[in-house]
């Protein structure tokens, strides 16, 4: 049993990062920078942790597929958006500012690719 559920998520994960290479560049550079973000938060289970990811994928394709610009769906404050994202799926939460600054980054380069595009 302990086995099927590992392969579950396993498959799980990668079903989820092959959404992410079918989003355009610029949503795919901040997914990236959000995902990297939340993986310093501690989800309350596996079970937790892969939903998180497939709801993150579920809200840049619908962003994506309705041309929602990137600022506007994760706002002023990344950090905000991601952190408020995370307590949906984690108990409490953790990210050093040396992450922080990491997601504020990648969510710039996502806007600048957005802008050029």
């Amino acid at each position: 049993m302990i086995v099927s559920k590992l392969l579950g998520d396993k498959r799980r994960y990668r079903q989820y990062k092959a959404r992410l290479e079918r989003l355009p560049e610029d949503y795919r550079t901040a997914v990236e920078a959000v995902e990297r973000y939340l993986m310093h938060f501690v989800p309350v289970d596996n079970e937790s942790a892969i939903s998180e990811f497939e709801d993150l994928a579920e809200l840049f394709e619908r962003a994506a597929s309705d041309g929602t610009p990137i600022r506007e769906l994760v706002g002023d404050e990344p950090t905000e958006f991601a952190e408020e994202f995370a307590r949906n799926y984690t108990k409490g939460g953790y990210a050093p500012d040396k992450e922080r600054r990491r997601l504020l980054r990648g969510i710039e380069r996502a806007i600048e690719a957005e802008r050029t595009s």
